[in-house]
C-alpha cells in the first residue's frame, strides 16, 4: 500500500510519529492535576508558546488549503494574513490582560463573570460545536496527502491520522501537546522554506518568473473591490481581521496555551512571535502555490489532471523531490494537522470539564479523577472529530470548509466577547437575539446565496448582524444582571 511513498519515506514519517507518542509518554507522569493537564503548571516558556500557537491553529488545512488556493485562485490570502500584525496590539492590550488577572483556565471564565452562568454555557458550547467542525476538517486534509502520496485508501488514512493524535494527547496533556508542537512548528518552518527553494530552482527565471506567470494568469488579480464571488484584497483584510481576533483572542486552544506562559511580558512576545510567524509562513506558502502553478505550466507533461487543487501539494511534494526529501515534507503536513488535532481536543476536554462539569458538582472529587476524567473526554473527542473527518472528505474544498465552518459559529463568539470588553449595557439575553439573527442569516448565505457571496464574507458580516442586534436587544435589560 506505501509502495508509492517508499520505504525511506515510511521510515521518516514512522521515526517522526514515534517521537510525537514518546514525548506523551515521557511527560505523563507529570501530569498530576488538572493544572499541569490543562495549563501545564502555568510554567511554559514564551518561545514554546508561540511556536505552538502558531503550529496548532496553522492545520494542514492552511498548510495545503493556502497553496491550493494561490494554485487555483489567487494570492488574496496574502492581505488577509497581514492583519496578524494588525490584531496582535489589540490582542496584548485588550484581551490578554483581563484573563491574566482573573488566572482563568478557560476564556469562557470571563464569559461566567461578564454574564453569568448561561452565557458561559451557550458559548462554550458554540466553541465546542466549532472545534468539532474544524477538527474534522484538519483531520481530512493531511489523510488526504497521504492517500495522494501513497495511495493508501483515504478512510484508513483519516482513521491513523484520527488514533495517532489522540494518543501522545491523552498521555501528556497540554505539556505534551506544546513541545510537540515545538517540533512541529520547526518541521512546518523548514518544510515551507524547503519547498519554495525547489519550486525556485525547478522553474527556468526562478522567482521572478513565477511572479510574472502568476500576473499573466490572472492570480494578482485581487483589487476588484465589488467582486463578492471571490477572494480579494479587501474581502481578506476584513474576513482575517476578524479571523485572528476569534483565533488568537477568544479561542480556547488558544487562550490556554498563553494562560500557560510563565509571565505578562511572556504573553506579549509570544503574540508578537506568532504575528511574525503567521505572515511569514503564510507568505510562503502563498509562494509556494503560485510556484507549484507556474511549474507545471512550464511543465504540463508532469501534470495529472485527476489531481484537484486540494490535492496539487503532496502531488507536487512527490513528483518534484527526491525520496527523503518528500518524506520530510509530507511529515510536515502530517505536524501541521497533528498539532491542531492535539490541541483542538485537548482544549475542547478543558472546556467539558472545566465549564460543563465543574459548575454542577456539589463537593470536591479525589486528586486525580479529573485528569482521569479529562483522558477519558480525549479519546471520546477524538473518535468523534475522527467520525466528523470522514464527512469532511464527502464535502472537499478544505479552504471552503473552514471558512463556512467560522462563518457560522465563531463569528457570534467573538461577538459576545467585544460587546463584553466594549460597552457596558451589552445583556446575555439581547447577545442571544443577536447570535440567533447572525446565525440564521449564515445559515441563509450558505444555502440560498453561495454563489453570489464568497464564504469569506460569512463571519464578518455574522459578526457584524450579532453585534448591532445583540447590543440593540440589550438596551431593554440595561441595569438588569446577566445571571
Amino acid at each position: 500500500m506505501l509502495s508509492e511513498f517508499g520505504a525511506l519515506n515510511t521510515v521518516i514519517l514512522m521515526v517522526y510519529l514515534a517521537g510525537m507518542v514518546l514525548i506523551g509518554l515521557l511527560l505523563a507522569r507529570r501530569q498530576r492535576t488538572t493544572e499541569d493537564y490543562f495549563l501545564a503548571g502555568r510554567n511554559m516558556p514564551w518561545l514554546a508558546v508561540g511556536m505552538s500557537m502558531f503550529a496548532s491553529l496553522t492545520s494542514a488545512t492552511t498548510y495545503m488549503g493556502v497553496p491550493a488556493f494561490a494554485y487555483g485562485e489567487n494570492i488574496a490570502m496574502i492581505f488577509g494574513v497581514v492583519m496578524s500584525l494588525v490584531a496582535a496590539p489589540i490582542l496584548a492590550q485588550c484581551f490578554y490582560p483581563i484573563y491574566r488577572k482573573h488566572q482563568v483556565t478557560t476564556s469562557y471564565e470571563y464569559i461566567l463573570r461578564r454574564y453569568g452562568p448561561g452565557a458561559r454555557l451557550a458559548v462554550s458550547a458554540l466553541f465546542v460545536l466549532s472545534r468539532l467542525g474544524w477538527l474534522g476538517i484538519v483531520i481530512y486534509a493531511p489523510a488526504k496527502a497521504m492517500s495522494v502520496a501513497s495511495g493508501m485508501p483515504l478512510l484508513i488514512a483519516i482513521a491513523a491520522m484520527g488514533l495517532l493524535a489522540i494518543t501522545y494527547t491523552v498521555l501528556g496533556g497540554l505539556s505534551a501537546v506544546i513541545w510537540t508542537d515545538v517540533v512541529q512548528f520547526v518541521i512546518l518552518f523548514g518544510g515551507a522554506v524547503w519547498l519554495v527553494g525547489t519550486l525556485v530552482i525547478h522553474v527556468p527565471g526562478g522567482a521572478p518568473e513565477i511572479l510574472r506567470i502568476a500576473s499573466e494568469s490572472g492570480r494578482c488579480d485581487v483589487f476588484n473591490w465589488t467582486d463578492l464571488t471571490r477572494l480579494t484584497a479587501l474581502s481578506a483584510v476584513i474576513g482575517w481581521f476578524f479571523v485572528f481576533l476569534n483565533d488568537y483572542g477568544t479561542d480556547q486552544v488558544t487562550v490556554q496555551r498563553l494562560m500557560a506562559v510563565r509571565t505578562d511580558k511572556g504573553v506579549v512576545k509570544a503574540i508578537a512571535f506568532n504575528a511574525v510567524n503567521d505572515l511569514l509562513i503564510n507568505g510562503m506558502l502563498i509562494f509556494i502555490g503560485i510556484g507549484m502553478f507556474a511549474y507545471f505550466q512550464t511543465y504540463p507533461d508532469k501534470l495529472d489532471s485527476s489531481v484537484g487543487a486540494d490535492g496539487m501539494l503532496p502531488y507536487t511534494i512527490m513528483h518534484t523531490l527526491p525520496a527523503g526529501a518528500s518524506g520530510l515534507l509530507v511529515t510536515a503536513i502530517f505536524a501541521a494537522a497533528m498539532s491542531s488535532v492535539d490541541s483542538g481536543i485537548n482544549s475542547l476536554s478543558t472546556v467539558i470539564v472545566n465549564d460543563w462539569i465543574k459548575p454542577w458538582r456539589q463537593r470536591e472529587p479525589a486528586p486525580g479523577r479529573d485528569v482521569a476524567l479529562a483522558r477519558w473526554l480525549t479519546v471520546g473527542l477524538g473518535l468523534l472529530a475522527t467520525l466528523t473527518a470522514i464527512y469532511a472528505a464527502r464535502v472537499g474544498n478544505i479552504v471552503k470548509m473552514w471558512m463556512g465552518v467560522m462563518g457560522l459559529f465563531a463569528a457570534p463568539i467573538l461577538s459576545i466577547f467585544v460587546l463584553g470588553l466594549f460597552t457596558r449595557r451589552a445583556h446575555f439575553y439581547g447577545w442571544l437575539v443577536g447570535a440567533a439573527c447572525g446565525i440564521a442569516l449564515t445559515v441563509l448565505l450558505q444555502t440560498r446565496f453561495e454563489a453570489q457571496i464568497m464564504t469569506v464574507w460569512h463571519f464578518p458580516i455574522s459578526f457584524a448582524v450579532t453585534s448591532t442586534m445583540g447590543y440593540l436587544a440589550s438596551i431593554p435589560f440595561t441595569g438588569r444582571p446577566s445571571r
